[in-house]
């Protein structure tokens, strides 16, 4: 939009980075420190799509030619989905995502026709 104002193209982005919020809320330590440099780790895992699979005597397999990585614009931006995920957890496990020092982000797939997307997402002080 005009004068410098972002809106997110994805309705659902919003109840996610809700989600990520809550789920650090629970998981964070009594004791943490919220004003120290960060190390944060990012795995974005997604399912596979339906055609990746092949199926033989009734039995499922993953074909031979289906990408090792996700690839596809389905998935995402990995800069993009990591700037999500480092909104989200600001305010709550660091005054402000400038203070993550180190960054590691990764996207991959899961296994399996009914596997359900997730992110593994670790915080942690940096070792500096």
């Amino acid at each position: 939009m005009g004068k410098g104002v972002m809106v997110e193209s994805s309705t659902r982005l919003r109840p996610w980075r809700n989600d990520v919020r809550c789920a650090a809320i629970d998981s964070k330590p009594l004791n943490w420190d919220l004003a120290k440099p960060m190390d944060a780790t990012l795995i974005f895992w997604f399912p596979r799509p339906a055609n990746h699979y092949g199926s033989k005597n009734g039995i499922s397999y993953l074909k031979p030619n289906a990408p090792v990585e996700p690839l596809s614009a389905r998935v995402g931006d990995i800069d993009k989905l990591s700037r999500a995920v480092l909104d989200a957890l600001t305010g709550v496990a660091y005054l402000d995502d400038r203070q993550v020092v180190h960054l590691e982000a990764r996207k991959a797939y899961l296994m399996g026709l009914n596997a359900a997307p997730y992110t593994h997402i670790t915080i942690e002080p940096a070792n500096g």
